[in-house]
This record gives structure tokens, C-alpha cells and sequence, in this order.
């Protein structure tokens, strides 16, 4: 339903507008595709339609990495988690802060070389959100397109806002949060549509990707992740590779009775876009409740990638990585598109980190699943069979009623979870920040009320084989393998950026942030900053000539709660049972809330500061 409520947002504008606004007009014509050509820009927190997140600057390398330097900070005042990837369009930042503090999901729009805070808009969503998101209230970006940032809140509103102005064009909203809706996902616009998921498995809610008209905020059209295939946008011309998916409203029948109408499936991760092919990708999350044995079946449409028509949603293929999902294993990850050699021939192919812990190598075009090696340690599956698509599940590890099971690899959030990797053209290898952590299980039985939590399970986690918690890794995805691993104490919960001067960015949830050679894994570098990192690296030119990096400095999300939201260590099972596993990440780290950026001196010749902070770490100015 459309609203047009024009208090819905406060604008708080600073300095002149005039030579912002003559730029924006300017550019406001050209599309999001051209801007994905200018290596000056990131427009989107993915970089561009095929989610690599990779820079074609090459001003930062791996012989001058060394000399990067803190060029200026900005706070955005909610000391909670920091997911959110900064988007920069023609020398502007847009930034959104998480859903905490007097103004939740703010949004600020910063000169990207200076820092000067040009507009920020605040809405004023529901403060009961809060108490219905999962894991955190976090946001992972805006959106740009055609003179407007588009940007999702946590109570289920997706907003239009001037990008030279501020001043809020348009809201929709598009679920309730006493069901247990929200939305954390950053959008994505796709031919003029607003594309967005909601969250909110842990509340047995029903996962639906959702596109609204850009220009007006209308819902062009919606595809559930259960339910009928009317719902679900599954029509004739539905064609998936595995033959097993091909039935007649099989996101009914794959439940008991009625069960998919609180069945989960949520979409609040990663979209990408083929324009080739005008196909979308993503995946959808675990069904609900955790508890497997209250939902037989192979509760379709969850744990699925899906492939659909750009134009009208209509969902041309599927495949589900993991039926009847034992373990929270959502597959929301994303889905890098690249073209590679196999056998002989070149695939259009998308490259997904599962949670599962399998990287998949799947043909875009129709869906065949063409490999699935491990990336982690895994027992509780015994591979993927690839004439299925089909996980194979290690009986010895499935849950049992009220029985607890010990030593099951990857634990719920999986071998990775929503932090994204990244892909270069250069070394063709994926950079790929992820967890290793194993799990105790003991499931149970739960009762659906709306807006109330529907797990129905008790998990305690804790460091995988070797005593390590977490790893930034390059994977060859032609010679399915690790090319090299790096071992950190603490899960690697920030999103990889990788660039043409092969350096590869990743923050630590103890506070540093790095850079390492993208074909060796060496260290080049890093910053100790005042708050780990879960957020997204992004880099892109000033001004000034100079090519910057950018990231968000603030401990949280699902693994870092434990550091910022006042939960009791002692807990083991605490944040759905990521507490035991994080027990000592207070000792490392409080919450934050910083936005930092980073250029080379001592070439760069005037570096602002927006506050002093010494680099322990860096070599000294």
C-alpha cells in the first residue's frame, strides 16, 4: 500500500545546496549502469549488477599500501551494529546509520573528498521494530538511481529521497512488525524498480521479495517464498534444471497443512542482475521454525536461489541448496556472476559462498548446479549431489527432539553468512570473509504467535577445528580450492573488497582493519580503529585525483550483540546461541559508530581530519 504521509521524514540541511543541486541535475539522466562504468564511483553497496565488489582503481597497490593514512571521520551517532556498505555518486556519500539512537536509520550525504555534511534525513519508524528484529538492528545501505536514494527501515518502509536535497519524495509500506516483519537488507534497482526483502524467519513469518515503481513508490509486483505458485510468481514458463522441482504448487504441498503460511523463506540478503539475460538472482532464507521435525517435507520455496524476470517477477528457475533445512542454513548469500572456463567452453556462471559451507558454481542460465566443494569444515552434510542439486545430510548429526547434539559444523549462521565477498577480474579468484564454528543442537517444541519468536531450538557455538573463529580466504572457483586462508580469532564479519592495484580489504571484529596482497594473502597493512568492524570496504576517487577507501567502524550484528547490547556473557545460548562463541569479544571491543577514510601519504599533500586519532598500527605520519 502506497502512503504519502509528508511527515514521515525530517530533513536536517547544511551549507549550500546550489552547486550540489546544478550536479545532481546534471547527471540525473544517466542511469545506474553508465555510473557502474566510472571507476570514480560506487552507486551501489555491491559496486555493480553482479555483486563484485571490486574497484578498477589501481592508485592504491600492493608496493604503496603501506602509506595509507586516516584522511577523515564521521560519526553517525547510533553506537550499534555498522553493516551499512557507503554508496558515492558524483563525488557525494550517502551513509545510513542502523536502527538505534534519537534518529534511527538516518541517512547523511558527505562531500566524499572533504567529509562536509551536506543534508542528512531522519524518518520516524516505529521504535517497536526493535523489539522484533532478530539479530541486531542493522541496515546494509542505500540505494541510488536517477537523482534519488532509496532507503529501507526496520519497521518495513522503503523511502525515496532527493539526492541533491534530502527532502523525501515518497514511502511505502510494505509489511507489519506485529508479525514479526522488518527489513535490514540494503535495495536494488533493477530497470526502474525498487527491489526489497523482508527479514524475520526467527518470527515465522512469510519471505517475500517485493519490486515498487521508483518514481512513485507503487508495488509493481510481489513473489512470496511459499505458498502457491500464483504467489510464489510461478507460471508455465518456469523451467528449473532438477526435475524434482518442476510439480504444481509445491510450495503448498512441500508442508504440512498450512504450515507455509508462517514458513519463512525470507529475503534480506543480496540481489544480483543479469541484463543479458534480464534475470535477478537471489536466495531465500531458512524456513521456519528451526525445529525441523514440526515441518515435513521439503518446505519449498526456502533455501532456494532463485532466478526471475526482471520485468514482472516471474521466477524462471530454482534450485534449493538445502531441503528441509535442519540448521538455519539460509542461503541468502550472494551470488557473484561471472563467466568462466569450464570444460572446454565458456559458462555464464554465479559463484555462491553457501551457507552451507559448499561454494557453489552454478550455470545462471538454467540452474545446474555445476560443482559444490567445501570451503570450511563441514560433518553435518556428506557433499552435494550434483544430479539433485541436493545437500546430502549426515544422519548422525540430525537433530533429535530434546536431545542434545554435539559437534555439528557450521553452526546455524553457517560457514558465511550475509558478509560479502569479493571477485577480481585480475586474479580471478573470490575473496571470501567467513566464520568456523561448530555447534551443539537441541531442538524443541514451539507454538506460533504472531511477532513472538518461532525457533524451537537451543544452540551453543564455538571455535571449529584449530581453535580459530574465523578466516579471509581466495578461492579459485576453476580449480576448486583455497588459494589461501588467513586465520583470525574472532568470525570475519565484514564484507571484502578487492581492487585493480590487487589489494584486498577486510575488517576483524577486534578492530583492525587490513589490507593484504590479493595473490598471495600477505599483509600490506592495517588501522586499529575505535570499534571492530562488520561493515562493507568500498573505494572510489575524490576530487582531489586520490582513491580512497571507506568503511564503517561499530561492533554488532548477530555475532557481535554480545558487545553492544547489553547481553549477559554468562549466557551461553544467548543470541540464538552466538554468545558462547563471542564470550570474550567484550574484552576486544565496544560498540561504535564510525565512519573512517583512508588515502596515501605522504604523497596526499593536505589530509582533513574530523577528528584527531592516532593509527597504532600504520606506519607513522
Amino acid at each position: 500500500m502506497l502512503i504519502r504521509r509528508r511527515l514521515f521524514g525530517a530533513l536536517f540541511a547544511i551549507g549550500s545546496a546550489v552547486p550540489f543541486a546544478h550536479c545532481a541535475a546534471q547527471s540525473a539522466s544517466a542511469d545506474l549502469p553508465s555510473r557502474m562504468k566510472d571507476a570514480a564511483q560506487w552507486p551501489m553497496p555491491a559496486r555493480d549488477y553482479a555483486n563484485t565488489r571490486y574497484s578498477a582503481l589501481d592508485q592504491i597497490n600492493i608496493g604503496n599500501a603501506s602509506r595509507l593514512q586516516l584522511a577523515w571521520t564521521f560519526s553517525v551517532g547510533a553506537d550499534r551494529g555498522q553493516e551499512a556498505a557507503p554508496i558515492i555518486v558524483d563525488g557525494t556519500m550517502y551513509i545510513v546509520g542502523p536502527y538505534a539512537g534519537p534518529y534511527p536509520n538516518r541517512v547523511f550525504a558527505l562531500d566524499s573528498t572533504t567529509g562536509e555534511l551536506k543534508w542528512s534525513y531522519a524518518p520516524r519508524p516505529d521504535p517497536a521494530a526493535a523489539g522484533v528484529a532478530c539479530c541486531d538492528v542493522v541496515n546494509r545501505g542505500v540505494a541510488f538511481d536517477n537523482g534519488k536514494i532509496f532507503l529501507n527501515t526496520l519497521d518495513n518502509h522503503t523511502v525515496a529521497i532527493d539526492a541533491a536535497t534530502g527532502k523525501e519524495l515518497w514511502h511505502t509500506k510494505l509489511g507489519e512488525i506485529n508479525r514479526g516483519e522488518t527489513v535490514t537488507m540494503a535495495p536494488i534497482v533493477v530497470k526502474g524498480k525498487v527491489l526489497v526483502g523482508n527479514s524475520g524467519g526467527e518470527m515465522g513469518v512469510r519471505g517475500w521479495l517485493t519490486a515498487l515503481d521508483e518514481n512513485t513508490g507503487a508495488i509493481a509486483w510481489r513473489a512470496y517464498s511459499t505458498g502457491p505458485d500464483s504467489d510464489v510468481l510461478i507460471g508455465d514458463d518456469f523451467k528449473p534444471f532438477y526435475q524434482d522441482l518442476k510439480g504444481k504448487d509445491l510450495g503448498v504441498k512441500t508442508w504440512p497443512a498450512d504450515r507455509w503460511r508462517t514458513g519463512g523463506g525470507t529475503v534480506w540478503g543480496w540481489v544480483s542482475y543479469d541484463p543479458d539475460l534480464n534475470l535477478i538472482y537471489y536466495g531465500t532464507a531458512n524456513p521456519s521454525p528451526w525445529n525441523a521435525s514440526q515441518r515435513s517435507g521439503d518446505n519449498l520455496w526456502s533455501t532456494v536461489i532463485f532466478a526471475r524476470d526482471a520485468d514482472n517477477g516471474h521466477a524462471k528457475w530454482a534450485v534449493q541448496l538445502n531441503p528441509h533445512d535442519l540448521f538455519d542454513h539460509d542461503e541468502i548469500n550472494e551470488n557473484v556472476l561471472v563467466n568462466l572456463q569450464i570444460n572446454g567452453g565458456e559458462r555464464r556462471v554465479l559463484l555462491h559462498p553457501g551457507r552451507n559451507g559448499y561454494m557453489y558454481v552454478i550455470d545462471r542460465a538454467t540452474g545446474e548446479v555445476l560443482s559444490a566443494d567445501a570451503y570450511d569444515f563441514i560433518n553435518a552434510y556428506k557433499g552435494v549431489d550434483l544430479k539433485t542439486g541436493k545437500v546430502i545430510p549426515n544422519d548422525a548429526k540430525n537433530p533429535v527432539l530434546g536431545k542434545t547434539i554435539e559437534n555439528i559444523c557450521p553452526t546455524a549462521p553457517g560457514a558465511k553468512d550475509w558478509q560479502p565477498s569479493a571477485w577480481s577480474p585480475r586474479t580471478k579468484l573470490l575473496y571470501v570473509p567467513h566464520q568456523h564454528l561448530c555447534m551443539n543442537f537441541k531442538a524443541s517444541e514451539v507454538g506460533y504467535i504472531a511477532g513472538t519468536p518461532f525457533v524451537g531450538a537451543d544452540v551453543d557455538m564455538y571455535a571449529g577445528p584449530g581453535g580459530y573463529r574465523g578466516e579471509f580466504m581466495a578461492w579459485d572457483p576453476i580449480a576448486r580450492k583455497k588459494v589461501w586462508e588467513i586465520h583470525e580469532k574472532l568470525p570475519v564479519w565484514s564484507g571484502a573488497l578487492v581492487t585493480a592495484g590487487d589489494v584486498a580489504f577486510y575488517g576483524t571484529m577486534d578492530r583492525v582493519f587490513k589490507a593484504v596482497n590479493a595473490r598471495s594473502g600477505e599483509p600490506l597493512w592495517q588501522f586499529r580503529a575505535g570499534s571492530g568492524f562488520i561493515g562493507q570496504p568500498v573505494s572510489y576517487r575524490g576530487s582531489d585525483g586520490q582513491q580512497y577507501i571507506a568503511i564503517m567502524s561499530g561492533v554488532g550484528g548477530w555475532p557481535g550483540a554480545v558487545a553492544n547490547a547489553e547481553l549477559d556473557i554468562r549466557v551461553r545460548n544467548g543470541a540464538l546461541g552466538f554468545t558462547g562463541a563471542m564470550q570474550d569479544l567484550p574484552l576486544y571491543t565496544a560498540g561504535g559508530s564510525e565512519l573512517l577514510v583512508f588515502r596515501l601519504g605522504p604523497s596526499a599533500t593536505s589530509v582533513t581530519h574530523a577528528n584527531s586519532q592516532d593509527n597504532g598500527d600504520a606506519p607513522a605520519r
